[in-house]
């Protein structure tokens, strides 16, 4: 009886250790390629890079459903070990990520933060306002909206850790704390 609790116990453990190393995130958003190349580069040279496997992300800049796809253009951000955009002001270029099918523009909205896995397609000459640009194009195999991080309210979340038995006023009491000299 002892031995088939143990065993019993022994097995939640460990389905509980599995379950909690089990990821939402997919493989080939998680994992960094050996070769990937960056925006700029294949934004420079995008025939020498057709065919080649890319994992860029960033934040959703528009959003265009055609007839059979949607067309996501994203400016690229730098990506963390999850494969999460990086929330800085760098960015290597703008790129056009091709997704199956219809894509509602209300979820995936600008500023979203969004990660893609697929293969070069080519580029796409597409002013920005009035600036000619040169758009690496992605067809897209796996894709990551990411949930928005939560917003912090400056005015009630220290920006700094503090520690809660620190007066200070301290230096103003008669003999501090613990041995302090008075003020002269």
């Amino acid at each position: 009886m002892k031995c088939s609790i143990k065993n019993l116990l022994l097995g939640l453990l460990s389905a509980m250790i599995v379950a909690g190393c089990a990821s939402d995130i997919p493989n080939e958003i998680r994992q960094s390629l050996q070769n990937n190349p960056i925006v700029s580069e294949v934004r420079a040279d995008p025939d020498r890079f057709i065919d080649s496997e890319i994992r860029w992300g960033g934040v959703i800049a528009a959003v265009e459903n055609l007839q059979t796809q949607t067309r996501i253009e994203i400016v690229a951000r730098n990506l963390r070990n999850s494969g999460r955009p990086l929330n800085d002001d760098f960015s290597p270029g703008r790129f056009l990520a091709d997704l199956e099918g219809f894509l509602d523009p209300a979820v995936y909205a600008a500023d979203r933060e969004i990660t893609v896995f697929g293969v070069v397609l080519g580029s796409k000459d597409k002013p920005i306002g009035e600036y000619p640009y040169r758009y690496p194009v992605i067809s897209v195999k796996q894709h990551l909206l990411w949930e928005p991080l939560p917003k912090r309210d400056p005015y009630h979340t220290p920006s700094y850790w503090y520690d809660p038995w620190y007066d200070p006023w301290y230096r103003h009491h008669y003999w501090g704390y613990p041995y302090r000299y008075r003020y002269r």
